[in-house]
């Protein structure tokens, strides 16, 4: 989870890039801040995007914005959301999946003095809404993970190998309770990661090379069909540039990189 502040008013129109989470969004400053997807839907105030939603994007008024923002696994939003195919590439309300509770937790989330405490808030609230009846199966949690661990360079022939099922139970089983098919999961994790290198920098053709596609043009191809934006607009899209402060990676953490500093540099304070 994440919060972010923006008092310069840098990112009142900015474009979500898919990430392989759920995406929860509780506003919480004095203006709205609506979440749209390239379907017409329109959302606010406490919104849930799935995965790969189509063509979302923030849009708020020439205000500063405050929002505290989680990001789900596939399996735990499976279980606290009641929710999965449902969301696929889609941006909802949070009402929708747990009606006045997701009134009374923005409602706290508004009052409370310090991130730390929204950050409690959150969890707290995540904790109650936890059904452990709706686990998902074991070897649905195995292939995601062998699809996260791989960066999407995994064959579906071979996931249904490894967890002992067909293909075809595999696919229904991992659609029904992670919103997506094995394949479009795979090329969701694919894409993050090259998303990820390309707005460190890396040029579009060591990218390609790099993550298993066949050529800067597969490559192209594949980004537009997430984000309806080029490689070069991808690797400059602030959504992008706030991940390694607001989610940063061991390393990073490691390596201090995630102070107070940057922080107040970015409008944006995190936790894992």
């Amino acid at each position: 989870m994440a919060g972010f502040g923006d008092p310069a008013n840098e990112f009142s129109d900015l474009a979500m890039v898919p990430h392989p989470a759920v995406t929860v969004i509780f506003d919480l400053g004095g203006q709205p801040f609506v979440i749209e997807d390239g379907c017409g839907s329109r959302q606010r105030e406490r919104v849930v995007a799935g995965l790969a939603p189509v063509r979302a994007r923030g849009r708020g008024t020439a205000r500063s914005f405050e929002c505290l923002q989680l990001r789900l696994s596939p399996m735990v939003a499976h279980a606290v959301l009641g929710a999965s195919s449902e969301l696929s590439g889609a941006v909802v309300t949070l009402d929708d999946l747990w009606g006045r509770e997701a009134v009374r937790t923005q409602e706290r989330l508004r009052a409370a003095g310090s991130w730390q405490d929204r950050f409690a808030i959150a969890e707290a609230a995540l904790a109650r809404r936890l059904d452990a009846r709706r686990t998902v199966d074991p070897e649905v949690a195995f292939s995601w993970g062998r699809i996260v661990a791989t960066r999407g360079r995994v064959r579906v022939e071979q996931l249904a190998a490894e967890t002992g099922w067909s293909r075809k139970r595999l696919w229904s089983r991992f659609r029904a309770q992670i919103g997506l098919t094995p394949k479009r999961g795979a090329q969701l994790v694919r894409f993050d990661h090259v998303a990820h290198r390309l707005a460190a920098g890396h040029s579009t053709a060591l990218v390609a090379a790099e993550s298993g596609y066949a050529d800067q043009s597969h490559l192209h191809r594949d980004v537009v069909a997430f984000t309806g934006m080029t490689p070069a607009a991808v690797a400059v899209a602030p959504f992008l540039a706030l991940d390694g402060v607001a989610w940063p990676s061991d390393e990073q953490l490691a390596g201090g990189a995630f102070d107070v500093g940057l922080r107040q540099q970015n409008g944006a304070g995190g936790r894992a």
